[in-house]
């Protein structure tokens, strides 16, 4: 009986061991919803999305694209940062197509396709550390001061091509009341509208909350919600020049707003200082 009651323990802590070891496991989609393409906005798009993940052995990779159209090319440095696609270290042609980061390190994916890779279909990841249990539920976030935000860092506002530049920005990114947004562009080429949802859905930019035209435009957040801004120049929206965000609390030191029947962001002064 007591060998049999050892035996039975032992198996149970196995059988757990196991367990959360495999829960550990997290599959990252590579570009969520927009999946595996060549992005309007180039490089940059992946960049920012793998910016937004941690990445541990054991985790695994999911490329979604379709079949015939895509395909994606495990490779070297040298050959990612050349888009050389002549000796692959992997090649999968058909999509979804999964990858297990089974080593600590770097590791670098193109799209073999004729100037994909030239185009931005290339990631870069860093696999930091081995996979683990789950780590316990953190304490109350540290409040953090008010945060500038550049829409598009280097791109700056501009019309990207398609909607993917300015979701893959802000993806990852958390929003509070008092940041600021700083939209850059070339004056006379471009605007800055804050719209409704519904404005914005539809690219009808006829109808705004509010319109500037001089860059830099700087807007601060001043309550939670969601926030939409766009283009007034013509097919602007419609080809993607558009921003959605999501203000989620508020940013330590950052004093209540007045009530104000007016719009919810404010635009700083032009020579306030920006907040870092």
């Amino acid at each position: 009986m007591g060998s049999e009651l050892k035996y039975f323990t032992v198996l149970a802590i196995a059988v757990a061991a196991l367990l959360q070891s495999t829960a550990a496991v997290e599959k990252h989609v590579v570009g969520d919803e927009f999946g595996w393409i060549v992005p309007p906005g180039g490089h940059y798009a992946y960049e920012v999305w793998a910016s937004g993940h941690k990445f541990s052995v054991g985790d695994i990779l999911e490329f979604n694209f379709t079949t015939g159209e895509q395909d994606v090319a495990k490779v070297t440095k040298e050959a990612f940062d050349s888009c050389n696609s002549t000796s692959p270290i992997e090649l999968k042609t058909t999509g979804p197509a999964n990858f297990t980061l089974d080593t600590i390190g770097e590791y670098y994916f193109i799209g073999t396709k004729d100037k994909h890779c030239e185009l931005g279909q290339k990631l870069a990841i860093n696999v930091t550390s081995t996979t683990s249990a789950p780590a316990p539920a953190p304490g109350p976030a540290t409040p953090r001061g008010p945060v500038t935000y550049i829409v598009g860092e280097q791109l700056g506002w501009f019309v990207p091509g398609g909607e993917f530049s300015y979701s893959a920005w802000a993806y990852g990114k958390t929003f509070m009341v008092g940041d600021t947004l700083v939209f850059n562009f070339l004056n006379e080429t471009q605007d800055v509208a804050i719209v409704t949802k519904a404005v914005f859905d539809n690219c009808t930019t006829n109808s705004t909350l509010a319109v500037y035209k001089y860059s830099p435009v700087h807007i601060i957040l001043n309550t939670t919600g969601e926030h939409y801004f766009t283009s007034t120049y013509d097919r602007h929206c419609e080809n993607g020049q558009k921003l959605a965000i999501n203000v989620t609390g508020k940013s330590a030191g950052t004093p209540s707003p007045c009530p104000s029947p007016s719009s919810s962001i404010t635009p700083a002064p032009s020579k306030a200082p920006s907040a870092h």
